[in-house]
């Protein structure tokens, strides 16, 4: 089907997902980190300090999704949505109004949970699941909404905080996550339930069956995929949560940083509607060691950069792992494990990426207190993103058959 007659054909969906992503937005990283150097000093925490709590609450809200994930196979997205979307908001007003250290990581965790959890996961399941021969160019459109999120939300809040005081900026983000619940409600008023598609329109995984989440981590593939879930997202969590130490390091205004993000985002959306084209065509396992390799050359070459000029366009690098993986993983288990149980699967999944993006900030704040900056950690996360590659395609070879379609 031509592109722009997909887009009409499926529009309601498509924007669902696209709104999904976007929302999620008040739970990710890229929106909390810049509120760090306020949260320090409201609450008398060192960066090591804050990296561990933060870390403490994503680890917990990882744990979470593992329970709260196969929800998703039960009930419609519009009601794990909407409802997920209510915690969310509330979740923002109770960072605006918390009193005190003691309470902030259940404030994290309620942010992380809802937002990098549950959010993102509806929106990754819904396109899976809706869309089989289009479910590239699905999940492309819908990670979209990440990467405006990505390009819009850390200038403006950012900006924002000049004038207004970071709490009222929390309150800003509930107002907008309820204002856009009518929105999502009405574009999934047809919606169906996971059991109605579950009739005639689940897509098989190997073997021509589908897997239980019990099975898949019997399968070695899983575990020689591990790795490669890990690794983008400690490692580019890593820069965004420490953006500011390294726009110290590097001896460039914060602002001045996120000015050059766009190239990252921008690239971001390349590398979701590159892969997205590729993977109806070729399928996903091709392109499973492939993704990983502009991050280490991001990696490699980031440390030597001593312009903002030339930082945007090394920055793009990552935004090719970033948006790819936004569209190739996703797809991954549903072509090798299928979707009937997607939700139980990416609940792990997406548990595990979860818990890369607490590990990471909270090591390299520890070696940034040791006196390691971000620059002299970045050869050795080069070094481990290539062996986890390496890995993946190890494992495509021995326990799926190679690079070839189930």
């Amino acid at each position: 089907m031509p592109f722009l007659a997909f887009l009409r054909a499926n529009a309601p969906f498509l924007l669902a997902g696209f709104l999904l992503s976007l929302l999620s937005s008040f739970g990710l990283t890229y929106f909390l980190s810049p509120f760090g150097a306020e949260i320090r000093a409201e609450y008398g925490l060192s960066h090591g300090s804050w990296a561990t709590l933060y870390a403490g609450s994503t680890v917990a809200g990882a744990i979470a999704m593992v329970w709260a994930g196969p929800l998703l196979d039960r009930f419609r997205v519009r009601t794990i949505g909407v409802v997920s979307l209510l915690g969310l908001a509330g979740a923002s007003a109770l960072m605006a109004v918390n009193p005190s250290v003691v309470t902030l990581p259940v404030v994290i965790f309620l942010l992380r949970f809802l937002g990098q959890g549950m959010v993102v996961q509806a929106a990754g399941v819904a396109m899976s699941r809706w869309f089989v021969g289009s479910r590239g160019r699905a999940l492309a459109i819908a990670a979209l909404g990440f990467s405006v999120g990505e390009i819009v939300l850390p200038l403006a809040f950012t900006a924002a905080k000049a004038a207004v005081p970071w709490r009222w900026l929390f309150v800003l983000a509930a107002g907008l996550i309820l204002v856009s619940l009518p929105v999502l409600l009405r574009l999934l008023r047809l919606e169906r339930t996971p059991q109605q598609m579950a009739t005639g329109e689940d897509s098989a995984g190997l073997a021509a069956r589908h897997w239980t989440r019990a099975e898949a981590l019997h399968h070695g593939l899983f575990w020689c995929v591990l790795p490669s879930l890990m690794v983008p997202s400690m490692f580019i969590t890593v820069i965004f949560f420490h953006q500011a130490h390294l726009a110290e390091v590097k001896g460039w205004s914060h602002l001045g940083l996120l000015t050059v993000l766009p190239f990252y985002t921008l690239a971001a959306v390349v590398g979701m509607f590159a892969t997205g084209v590729a993977l109806d065509r070729i399928g996903t396992r091709p392109m499973m060691p492939l993704y990983l390799l502009p991050l280490a050359a991001f990696l490699l070459l980031f440390p030597h950069v001593q312009s903002l000029f030339w930082a945007g366009p090394v920055l793009a690098l990552m935004g090719l792992t970033a948006g790819a993986q936004a569209t190739v993983l996703m797809a991954f288990w549903a072509e090798i494990y299928g979707t009937r149980n997607l939700g139980a699967i990416r609940a792990l999944t997406g548990a595990i990426m979860v818990f890369g993006t607490a590990v990471g900030p909270m090591l390299a704040g520890e070696l940034i207190e040791r006196g390691v900056e971000i620059d002299a950690q970045m050869g050795a996360m080069a070094a481990v993103t290539l062996v986890s590659a390496g890995l993946v395609a190890f494992g495509l070879r021995r326990f799926a058959g190679g690079f070839g379609r189930t």
